[in-house]
């Protein structure tokens, strides 16, 4: 059973040293800050096309195939 804590130590310690990159201040947001909004844009766009294509198949004259 002891051998088992040291596993889970080791494999706490490998994803911390794995992670700390993220904590370097060079690294850290700096698209997030470059592009405020961005991901709620793409959100709310998915969310259009799919209201979109929605729309398209309930109201789609009977007889239009395409264009």
């Amino acid at each position: 059973m002891a051998t088992g804590g040291k596993e889970l130590n080791a494999t706490g310690e490998f994803f911390r040293r794995r992670d700390e990159w993220r904590k370097h201040p060079k690294v850290g947001n700096q698209l997030r800050h470059a592009t405020p909004g961005l991901g709620i844009a793409i959100v709310a766009f998915g969310i259009y096309l799919v209201g979109e294509a929605a729309y398209n198949r309930i109201y789609r004259p009977s007889g239009d195939h395409h264009h």
